[in-house]
């Protein structure tokens, strides 16, 4: 080997050992994956709530409850320095697909009163549960920020759909609602 070729050799070498290993992120990676499937998540209470309602005689609307979560949302979006209106916005499809998932299962056990829950589930733990997870969802929001405002961000929402609909095995009616759920979360 000559002398340009030991050198190069070398520097090539050199060059090797100088470039860094990846270093792990101390940020947890999130898609909207994970967003859509909180989201799949919060619709998945609305069967022990409508359980609930249906054994208690309860209206599915709550306005007052309903106005505590965008008031509850929209301060934790300013907290994280995001648009509220935005936010309070994802979260009205969210409230208005779960009380359409809530109507349509009272709908069923009004019909078919044997295929009623037997039970009322205790409305307190859904909406603790409820809470955790728009607290949750705004995180992600905040984290998925950019993605959600990106070209990219209908491509992407729509194979999180998919995959966390199958995942889930989410049938045609929360199917739905997922969509209506998520209806807005690209801009």
């Amino acid at each position: 080997m000559n002398t340009r070729g030991a050198v190069a050799a070398a520097v090539t070498g050199l060059a090797v050992t100088l470039v860094p290993a990846p270093v792990a992120s101390a940020q947890p990676v999130h898609t909207l994956a994970d967003l859509v499937d909180a989201a799949a998540r919060r619709l998945e209470i609305a069967d022990p709530v409508a359980a609930n309602k249906f054994h208690t005689r309860t209206a599915v609307v709550d306005p007052a409850r309903e106005q505590q979560v965008l008031d509850n949302v929209g301060g934790q979006a300013r907290d994280f320095q995001i648009d509220p209106a935005y936010v309070q916005t994802a979260f009205r499809d969210q409230l208005d697909a779960t009380v359409g998932i809530e109507y349509q299962l009272l709908a069923q056990w009004t019909f078919d009163p044997a295929a009623a829950p037997a039970d009322a589930p205790d409305l307190a733990s859904s909406r603790d549960i409820i809470d955790s997870l728009n607290r949750e969802m705004v995180t992600l929001m905040a984290e998925e920020w950019g993605k959600l405002h990106s070209p990219q961000c209908a491509a992407e929402l729509d194979a999180a759909k998919a995959s966390v609909a199958t995942a889930r095995g989410l049938d045609p009616l929360y199917r739905q609602g997922l969509d209506l759920a998520t209806r807005n979360y690209c801009r």
